[in-house]
């Protein structure tokens, strides 16, 4: 991809304001100025696609593991819109399947994991500079672990600047939804709902899909690696939800000690029970409200088809027969049981286990549409933005003070202080692009950051519609043309995103950008028991 040097792209009539911008020499254009007129045949195809190298990393609560790939991206011409899609998807390495390594004080050997890393790169041939976009999820389980954010930071210093960190449980649902086909699915079903269920090693996360989106998600403590053993078949790990269920039964889990093969299939069946307890929508037992990590589902949408992902699907209907000394085989054999009552049928997942960082990859990683504004390219890339989400009402009419209004209380709701540090203002708005209803717009965002204007920060702002060249043309145009814009479009943001925006990419001028849906939250759960050999034993 060729990425010119510092040119403001946006309205011609910028070049007439009092705002000095360079025209950088660089070996795409020896004249310095980017000419549209000497595009060649290949180049107006790389306007309309564009090709990015991803990386996926999911550390998760039983299983770490890498994906690269190569996404396809196709603007939507043919639906006069300048937001690209990804349109095709090709798999260039996957790395092996790595039990993810603990310490013995309970924390992610992050040394381990970080040899992996490297190994993994080694092994496809690519360095951290060929690489566009991606994520790394820390899911589950691993989000608790003490030092779950050096672990990120470690591979994000690795990793390529534009790999990104996200947890939570919710996300984890929509990626692995994503992952798996359910989406597709429900897009070839219109109007049937398609439940995604991911069962992984210490958590399951449901998603409901309808129309090619999810509805809803929802994440329960149920997974195959709540307990593990040792290569004799004693118990050397016992997270805190398997000792509630084990109490529940009347079962004493001791460390260092067997377990009956009936008190295992005991404990799978009490943990299945409670999965499907929150998958039928029924009102729930207090041992799966126990177990419960989010609001359950509420939907009443009757659900048509299952897909199923997550390391525990892999023993699913004749797959793995691997035992990795955990109980994800009994799990799966109670999941397995317990599907056939739904009466629903079981659609096979485009992927299981790896699910969720293919879903990342897709997920965390868009592109910008082309009709954007940036007046100075050398402003990218920004990283970490904090996105700031004005609550909007529906009407097409959005007057200056209200879109004021709400932007300075969307600073509050992060108790950020406006004009102290650049931001993203992420505009939903889907009226018509009539001058008069713009120039309001653009009114209230000039009217909203008195102290960033004054303190020489750029206005950075995203738009889920065609509206970044035409409002960011404006603010510069009347009401503030001495600042800086960032103004793109065709991008989907929330609030509690924080976003990376990357360089200038031609011919398509358009930017990369990473979605960061969270950050990592400073847990203190209840930590695994661990038998006191494996300390022993280091």
């Amino acid at each position: 991809m060729r990425r010119p040097g510092s040119r403001p792209v946006g309205p011609p009539f910028w070049h007439g304001t009092d705002h000095d911008h360079d025209h950088d020499e660089d070996d795409d254009h020896p004249d310095g100025a980017w000419d549209p007129a000497s595009l060649s045949k290949d180049d107006f195809y790389y306007t309309d696609n564009i090709e990015l190298t991803t990386v996926g990393i999911d550390v998760g609560s039983s299983t770490s593991h890498l994906m690269f790939s190569k996404l396809h991206l196709q603007r939507l011409g043919q639906y006069l819109s300048s937001r690209y899609v990804v349109v095709k998807r090709e798999m260039l390495h996957r790395s092996p399947i790595l039990l993810t390594p603990y310490r013995s004080d309970n924390t992610i050997d992050a040394e381990a994991l970080d040899g992996f890393f490297r190994q993994a790169y080694a092994d496809s041939g690519l360095t951290p500079e060929d690489v566009d976009s991606g994520a790394i999820i820390l899911t589950g389980e691993a989000i608790k672990r003490t030092n779950a954010r050096a672990v990120a930071d470690l591979f994000a210093e690795h990793a390529g600047k534009f790999v990104c960190a996200s947890a939570g449980h919710n996300l984890e649902a929509i990626l692995a939804a994503n992952g798996s086909g359910a989406l597709h699915i429900s897009r070839a079903a219109p109007g049937e709902v398609v439940l995604n269920i991911d069962v992984g090693g210490g958590t399951s996360k449901l998603a409901l899909v309808s129309h090619g989106h999810v509805m809803e998600t929802a994440a329960i403590n149920v997974g195959g690696r709540l307990l593990a053993f040792d290569e004799s078949g004693r118990i050397d790990r016992i997270e805190p939800a398997a000792r509630v269920v084990a109490s529940s039964l009347g079962i004493d889990l001791q460390l260092g000690q067997p377990l009956a093969g009936d008190h295992r299939r005991r404990i799978a069946e009490a943990l299945a029970d409670c999965l499907f307890e929150v998958i039928r929508r029924e009102p729930l037992s207090p041992l799966a409200a126990s177990l419960l990590l989010t609001e359950p589902l509420s939907s009443e949408h009757a659900i048509r088809h299952v897909t199923f992902s997550g390391g525990v699907s892999e023993y699913l209907f004749g797959g793995s027969t691997q035992d990795y000394g955990d109980i994800a085989r009994s799990l799966a054999d109670a999941i397995a049981e317990r599907t056939e009552a739904l009466n629903v049928q079981v659609q096979p997942a485009v992927e299981r286990i790896r699910a969720t960082v293919i879903g990342a990859s897709q997920f965390t990683v868009q592109v910008s549409g082309n009709t954007i504004a940036i007046s100075r390219e050398d402003l990218l890339p920004m990283h970490n933005l904090q996105v700031i989400h004005p609550h909007l009402t529906d009407a097409e009419a959005v007057q200056p003070e209200a879109l004021s209004v709400a932007i300075a209380r969307g600073f509050q709701r992060f108790d950020l202080s406006e004009g102290d540090q650049t931001v993203a203002i992420a505009i939903k708005w889907a009226g018509e692009p009539r001058y008069s209803l713009l120039r309001s717009l653009a009114a209230g965002i000039v009217q909203a950051l008195p102290r960033s204007i004054e303190a020489g920060l750029p206005i950075v702002l995203v738009f889920a519609n065609d509206f970044g060249k035409l409002i960011g043309g404006i603010i510069r145009e009347e009401f503030a043309p001495e600042v800086d814009i960032i103004s793109i479009d065709g991008i989907e943001l929330q609030e509690f995103d924080y976003i990376d925006i990357g360089a200038m990419m031609y011919p398509s001028q358009v930017v990369p950008v990473v979605v960061k849906s969270l950050v990592f939250p400073e847990l203190h759960g209840p930590r695994a028991e661990m038998a006191e050999y494996v300390t022993a034993n280091g």
